[in-house]
């Protein structure tokens, strides 16, 4: 037979309307779980209440409030996690159900009852469990277990709503050091381009998230009007703050590099070496570091990892294709110098420099843009020069994905030789 259910107290009652609207009060989730234990000790008499929170991903229940004869909350050290299939807190997760246990012999850990209640939040998540110990003789009746689940129902909104607080706590957190990142980064890059004899330089930056794991730069190597043009272009693994401050790292011992007057290979193996101490396994950093020499039309460059390179010559229009000369910089294995390539730039040539968000950029069918369409819209607008030409690669990509997400960031750094009658 079912035990008769009395009406509660009407004590009990003003005490649990009580506690349900100073619950309703925003504040911190502790100050509302000790007001809870202190109901359970006053209106189930209850000398041991324990609150155990269940977590999901390791199957593991750990006391993190309890309310005994010396008052303690929210231990600390936490105590140790408990496997969710032991005792009678983890067979009332187990099973989503109330238990208790009457006249326990000889007592456990002080109790000769128990009372053990599953925290169920609104949405049917298993949050915890509440156990309930009185060290005097007497069983919890059907009006006890009543008055527990109603302070386990606030005992498991308490915990979410702090869950929640804590989620949008952090997610504010992550947004305003993405958006000091992002400034960082934005403030790194060239306001102008250098513009050597004979040729104009265009870029462009565009991270899938607030902050990208790509960067570019253009650097005078001298101050003559044909002096030489340091060219950067890095892709670091991955997106946000760390790829972000890891590219930043390589364009800053760059610049230092060529300010100690260095050479390309000097500065290339100190900026792998220096990675190498940095990155953590499995991440590495694609860098295109070249030299631009207008006055013998030539760019000089190592290519770790940084590919492809597309190099359209006009007077054939016909695009050439080169891969990396490398791994990637901060992998290790690097120890020997590294080899540098060149290409040589006749009128109307022009160099595009570009991360894998173009070539990969998809349509909503799935298809990738891929490299022949990058040669396509190169060729037919090269003669616009560097801008046009990477203008209208920007423009042809966005159509082609016609508004699916971008996954990638999209970064380009292209190099355009004039024609003669352009550069006299």
């Amino acid at each position: 037979m079912t035990e008769d259910v009395a009406p509660l107290p009407v004590p009990a009652l003003l005490r649990l309307l009580a506690l349900t609207r100073r619950l309703a009060v925003p504040g911190e989730s502790g100050e509302g779980l000790r007001l809870i234990l202190d109901a359970a000790r006053d209106l189930l008499g209850a000398e041991r209440c324990t609150l155990f929170l269940y977590d999901a991903d390791r199957d593991t229940l750990r006391a993190v409030a309890e309310r005994g004869s010396v008052r303690r909350y929210l231990p600390s050290p936490p105590a140790p996690s408990l496997p969710s299939d032991r005792g009678l807190p983890g067979a009332c997760a187990r099973g989503r159900r109330v238990i208790n246990v009457p006249n326990i012999e000889a007592g456990v850990g002080g109790n000769a009852s128990l009372l053990v209640v599953p925290l169920i939040a609104r949405d049917d998540e298993l949050v915890g469990v509440l156990q309930l110990g009185r060290s005097h003789p007497g069983a919890f009746d059907a009006n006890d277990e009543n008055v527990a689940r109603v302070l386990a129902e606030h005992a498991a909104s308490a915990i979410q709503h702090e869950r929640l607080r804590a989620e949008h706590l952090l997610r504010l957190k992550m947004e305003r050091d993405l958006d000091a990142a992002r400034s960082i980064q934005e403030g790194v890059l060239p306001r102008t381009l250098p513009a050597p004899v004979g040729y104009t330089l265009a870029a462009i930056s565009r991270p899938a998230e607030q902050t990208g794991g790509d960067i570019y730069d253009a650097i005078w190597m001298g101050k003559a009007p044909d002096a030489p043009v340091a060219l950067l272009l890095a892709d670091a693994s991955g997106h946000g703050i760390g790829p972000a401050l890891s590219v930043v790292q390589v364009r800053a011992m760059l610049r230092v590099g060529l300010r100690l007057g260095a050479g390309l290979v000097e500065i290339i193996q100190q900026i792998d070496a220096q990675l190498v101490e940095d990155l953590r396994d499995a991440q590495f950093v694609t860098a295109f570091v070249g030299s631009l020499d207008p006055a013998r039309n030539q760019l000089t460059y190592h290519s770790a990892g940084q590919g492809p390179l597309l190099h359209y010559h006009a007077a054939e229009q016909r695009a050439e294709w080169h891969g990396a000369s490398a791994v990637p910089l901060g992998i290790g294995g690097g120890e020997s110098a590294p080899s540098l390539r060149r290409m040589q730039l006749a009128e109307g040539d022009l160099i595009a420099l570009l991360t894998d968000g173009f070539y990969e950029r998809t349509s909503p069918r799935g298809r990738l843009f891929g490299r022949d369409r990058v040669a396509d819209v190169i060729a037919k607008n090269a003669a616009r020069g560097a801008q046009g030409a990477l203008d209208a690669l920007v423009l042809a990509v966005d159509d082609f994905a016609a508004g699916t997400p971008q996954d990638d960031d999209l970064t380009g750094l292209v190099v355009a030789r004039n024609p003669e009658e352009v550069c006299s």
